[in-house]
């Protein structure tokens, strides 16, 4: 495990920030959690995701209307992750402990490890962010060059093209290449030599087995193999689109920073939370519509400097955090719109392909 150190943890601004937000929720009388409010989209999400899946799976609907499902179900799939997963990983979507594990186990019911998952995202990914060698997320992407640390390739040139493409694959790669290269390497970016429990074990192949059972092995009994390929693929690839779409937008576009460390004391220049708003951007935090469906994400610098609170706070924050920010000379970074966001990832990958 890597022996890197922020430059302090409680600086003026987080102790400001910190005092600022708790004074909100004080004086409004909440908590911190996502309430009946994300247990209603949860419904919501999770209704509709098993009513496609049983009409999709068991040939419900004509060939060409159960490949438009398709889109629908992936976007239903994504928002699972981002709404009921993701607040229930960092523990944010109940008070209940055992609420919030129920719900960072949908990601299992996707296909995916809760376990590896916790790891790379919530240990790793929010303390390291944007930091080479560190932040899981910008590494082991071949396809593409993700930050000015990593080495440039010849195809890297095209980066700014090809990012459908290789975003669109990332799902199906996590479920079925991924996570199984790290559960048998037993190393998540730095993190070496992970110890799974016998639970964790079982968890791990159940959950692929069972993946493979009722996303592959029931379909084929009502499709043909050309028909379920076709379905299959069009799901995943799509899914994998707008997961990454999302994710990419909070930390790699214009104006975030990526960090080194001293290389002889491994410590980097800021202290954590200043860290986390210069390398994190929001984007279109003005359209309900986008903020519903991204489980918050949108609202990324929010969501890693109090990632134990619910998304559905952050717009209520944003000003706090913002106001906070301009206190203390740091740049708030947000794009106005998801077209903006895009269109700034865009540019940031032809930069890093055709730049040293």
């Amino acid at each position: 495990m890597s022996n890197l150190k922020f430059s302090g943890n409680n600086s003026a601004f987080y102790i400001d920030l910190k005092q600022r937000v708790n004074r909100y929720f004080e004086e409004n009388k909440m908590n911190v959690h996502g309430g009946n409010k994300l247990l209603l989209k949860a419904i919501i999400l999770l209704s509709s995701f098993f009513v496609l899946y049983f009409l999709l799976a068991f040939h419900q609907l004509s060939n060409f209307w159960s490949l438009m499902a398709c889109i629908p179900f992936a976007l239903l799939t994504a928002g699972i992750g981002f709404n009921i997963m993701h607040d229930g990983a960092h523990g944010s979507l109940s008070t209940h402990p055992f609420v919030n594990k129920l719900a960072a186990l949908s990601l299992n019911m996707l296909g995916a490890s809760s376990f590896m998952w916790n790891i790379k995202h919530n240990i790793i990914h929010h303390t390291y962010t944007n930091v080479e060698d560190h932040d899981d997320d910008i590494l082991n992407q071949p396809m593409f060059r993700m930050s000015p640390a990593q080495r440039k390739f010849g195809i890297h040139k095209f980066q700014h093209l090809y990012w459908p493409l290789g975003y669109g694959l990332t799902y199906m790669s996590w479920i079925f290449f991924l996570d199984i290269r790290k559960y048998f390497n037993k190393q998540i970016a730095r993190r070496e030599g992970i110890k799974f429990p016998l639970s964790v074990h079982f968890g791990f192949w159940m959950t692929k087995l069972l993946y493979i059972f009722f996303f592959i092995v029931v379909p084929l009994q009502y499709y043909t193999v050309s028909e379920f390929l076709i379905g299959y693929i069009f799901y995943t690839f799509t899914t994998g689109i707008i997961i990454s779409v999302i994710f990419q937008l909070a930390h790699i576009v214009e104006g975030t920073s990526f960090a080194a460390p001293d290389p002889h004391s491994q410590t980097l220049e800021n202290d954590w939370a200043t860290h986390q708003v210069k390398t994190t951007a929001n984007f279109a935090t003005k359209n309900p519509i986008i903020t519903w469906f991204a489980g918050g994400l949108n609202f990324q610098v929010e969501h890693h400097l109090f990632p134990r609170i619910s998304h559905v706070h952050y717009p209520a924050l944003s000003a706090i955090v913002a106001e906070t920010c301009q206190a203390h000379g740091l740049n708030y970074l947000v794009q106005p719109t998801m077209l903006g966001a895009i269109s700034s990832h865009i540019k940031f990958l032809h930069r890093l392909g055709n730049k040293d």
